[in-house]
């Protein structure tokens, strides 16, 4: 499976300071719908190595019908790069809008901790290859910056 969607409401334990969920908590579900995403494609347990370029965009209210989606990116030989993208909506409106994204990497790996090879994935969709596209350039970027420091 390349792709997941998380669907629940945002309850009031989820709460910050300023009454809108937690941000914490958004990255908290970014990682569950990105590693459900990632053992899926893998068939094996999977652990997080990178979360980049996390944008939250506008805040999730107490309530609201959360949608998280996880969509595999891009596959290295034991990496997984998946895009996530979280919206959320007042169900009495109907409206979903986009409230968080981020790039998310993931590792196959085996009982010891040693990586293991994954299924290379081939985009099959102008959108699923300018994605596969954005990761390949962010991995760059992030690499290239790492490097340079």
């Amino acid at each position: 499976m390349s792709s997941i969607t998380l669907r629940f409401l945002a309850e009031p334990s989820t709460v910050n300071f300023g009454g809108k969920v937690h941000g914490g908590t958004v990255m908290k579900w970014i990682d569950e719908a990105g590693y459900a995403c990632a053992t899926s494609w893998s068939k094996r347990y999977c652990v997080t190595v990178f979360i980049g370029s996390i944008r939250f965009h506008r805040p999730i209210m107490i309530g609201d019908l959360v949608e998280v989606e996880a969509r595999l990116a891009y596959t290295g030989n034991s990496s997984m790069n998946i895009s996530v993208e979280v919206r959320s909506g007042d169900m009495k409106g109907g409206d979903m809008h986009k409230t968080t994204e981020c790039l998310v990497v993931f590792v196959s790996v085996d009982s010891h901790g040693r990586t293991l090879p994954v299924d290379t994935f081939t985009p099959g969709t102008p959108g699923e290859m300018a994605l596969a596209e954005r990761a390949r350039a962010h991995l760059e970027a992030a690499r290239a910056a790492a490097a340079a420091s």
